[in-house]
C-alpha cells in the first residue's frame, strides 16, 4: 500500500511558511520571504501547516515540498502522471465539507470525462451569452453601490457578481438568487451575518445554508431532468460518465466546486485589484484613457499582481525530481501561484503594477496542464464589465483601511470601506 506522506525529510532552510505567525505577516512580507526562496531553495520541504490552537506534534502529515517558480509550477502542472490530485488531494489542509469527488480532486481519465461534461457550459457561445448577462448585472450592481455613496466594496460589488454568474450558468430561478448568494458565500466561509439571530451558532448558520444548497441542487436536478434548458444544470443531469449518469451527490459537488472556483477567486480579484488602481493612479488613469483598447492586457496584469489563490496542492505519484531535488512518491508538493506570478525570470519588475506590460503567461489561474481553469474566460469578462462600469459610474474612489483575510489558501479582503468622490 503506498505511503501519502513520508517523515524522513529534513528542512533545508530558515525560511518558515508553515507557520501561523507566517501568514498573518502582510502579503508584502510574505513576498519576501517567497523571493528569498526563489533565489535559494526554489524547491524546499517544510512542516505540515500550522492551525491556531493545533500542535504540530499532533498533525498526521509529514509536511510539503513548496515549489516557487513559475517554470516548476507549469511543470507540476502539465505532468498529472508524475504529480496527482486525486492522491493526496489538492488541499494543504483538510476540507470542511465532505462531498463527491469532483474535477478538481481527479486525475485522467475520470477527470477528463467530467470536464467534457461541464465544458459544455464553457464553449464560446455559452460564453458569450453568459458575457451579456455579465455586462447587465455589472451595470446595475455599480449603479446601486455608486447611488450609495459610502459602501462596502467587497459587499456591495465584489461579491455580487460573481454568484449571481454562477446561478445564471446553472440556470437557477430568479427568486432564489438572493438565497443562493447568502447561502454559498457562507459556504466558502466569507459569508457570515455580523449579528446571527437569537440561538444560532457559527456552526448551525453554516450547516443550514449547506442544507440549503443540497436541497436546491437535488430539486434543480430534478426539474431539469423532466424540463431541460441551456444551463449547466441540465448538461449535469443528461450526461453519462462511464456509462451511467451522474448522482445528486456528484452533480451537488460540480456546483460547490464552482461556488468556491468560481466566487471567492473573482471576488479577491476585484477587490485586490480596486486597492491596487488606487495606489498607482497614473496606472489608472492609463487604463480609463482607452478603456477597451486597453482592457484586455491591463485584465491580465491585475489578475497577476492579485494572485488571489495562493497555493494548490499535489501527490508525487512515483519517485521523481524537480528542479533537481528529488520528491519521493507519496510526497506532497505544494504549488505556490502567489510566487510563481512575482518570478523575476519571467516578469521584469514583479512587485511593480504596470497594466502596459508585455503579455506573460501568469499562473494565477494554474500553470496549465488538465486542470487549467475551466471558468477563466467567465472570470475575464467579469472583470472586464466591472471596471468598465466602476471606471465610468465612480472613477475616483475615497479608499479606506482593508480588513484582509487570514488565510494560506486565498489573498482576501474581507471588508473594503469606499466612498465615491463627486
Amino acid at each position: 500500500m503506498r505511503r501519502l506522506f513520508r517523515t524522513e525529510h529534513r528542512i533545508d532552510t530558515d525560511v518558515d511558511i508553515s507557520s501561523v505567525a507566517f501568514w498573518a505577516q502582510p502579503f508584502e512580507l510574505r513576498d519576501l520571504a517567497f523571493a528569498r526562496l526563489r533565489a535559494e531553495r526554489p524547491v524546499s520541504w517544510h512542516p505540515a501547516l500550522e492551525t491556531p490552537g493545533y500542535p504540530r506534534s499532533k498533525h498526521h502529515e509529514a509536511g510539503f515540498w513548496a515549489v516557487t517558480t513559475a517554470e516548476d509550477i507549469a511543470y507540476v502542472s502539465r505532468h498529472h502522471e508524475l504529480f496527482s490530485s486525486e492522491l493526496g488531494q489538492v488541499n494543504l489542509r483538510p476540507a470542511p465539507f465532505q462531498v463527491e469527488s469532483n474535477m478538481l480532486v481527479l486525475d485522467p481519465p475520470a477527470h477528463e470525462a467530467l470536464r467534457r461534461v461541464v465544458s459544455a457550459a464553457f464553449t464560446p457561445k455559452a460564453v458569450a451569452r453568459l458575457e451579456r448577462m455579465v455586462e447587465r448585472r455589472s451595470k446595475q450592481i455599480v449603479a446601486r453601490a455608486a447611488a450609495r455613496g459610502e459602501f462596502d466594496f467587497v459587499r456591495h460589488v465584489a461579491a455580487q457578481l460573481p454568484l449571481r454568474t454562477i446561478a445564471d450558468l446553472f440556470g437557477l430561478p430568479p427568486s432564489e438568487h438572493d438565497s443562493f448568494v447568502v447561502a454559498a458565500d457562507a459556504y466558502v466561509g466569507s459569508g457570515f451575518p455580523a449579528q446571527l439571530p437569537a440561538g444560532t451558532t457559527i456552526q448551525a448558520f453554516y450547516e443550514a445554508q449547506v442544507a440549503y444548497l443540497r436541497n436546491l441542487c437535488r430539486a434543480l436536478a430534478r426539474y431539469r431532468r423532466s424540463v431541460p434548458a441551456e444551463d449547466l444544470m441540465t448538461c449535469l443531469v443528461t450526461a453519462e460518465v462511464d456509462g451511467r449518469p451522474l448522482s445528486d451527490e456528484e452533480i451537488l459537488s460540480t456546483m460547490l466546486l464552482l461556488v468556491v472556483a468560481g466566487h471567492d477567486t473573482t471576488k479577491q480579484a476585484c477587490t485586490l485589484s480596486v486597492l491596487a488602481l488606487h495606489d498607482h493612479p497614473a496606472e489608472r488613469d492609463w487604463l480609463a484613457e482607452d478603456f477597451e483598447g486597453r482592457i484586455d492586457n491591463a485584465v491580465e496584469e491585475l489578475i497577476r499582481y492579485a494572485s488571489p489563490v495562493i497555493v494548490f496542492a499535489r501527490t508525487a505519484t512515483v519517485d521523481t525530481r524537480l528542479n533537481g531535488v528529488p520528491i519521493a512518491a507519496g510526497d506532497k508538493v505544494a504549488l505556490f501561484y502567489c510566487s510563481g506570478n512575482r518570478d523575476a525570470t519571467v516578469f521584469t519588475s514583479p512587485g511593480t503594477l504596470d497594466l502596459g506590460r508585455r503579455p506573460a503567461r501568469h499562473v494565477a489561474f494554474g500553470g496549465g496542464g488538465v486542470h487549467y481553469c475551466l471558468g477563466s474566460a467567465v472570470a475575464r469578462a467579469e472583470l472586464k464589465a466591472l471596471f468598465r462600469e466602476i471606471l465610468r459610474r465612480m472613477p475616483r474612489l475615497d479608499v479606506g483601511v482593508p480588513q484582509y483575510v487570514f488565510s494560506d489558501f486565498v489573498h482576501g479582503v474581507e471588508a473594503l470601506p469606499v466612498k465615491v468622490v463627486r
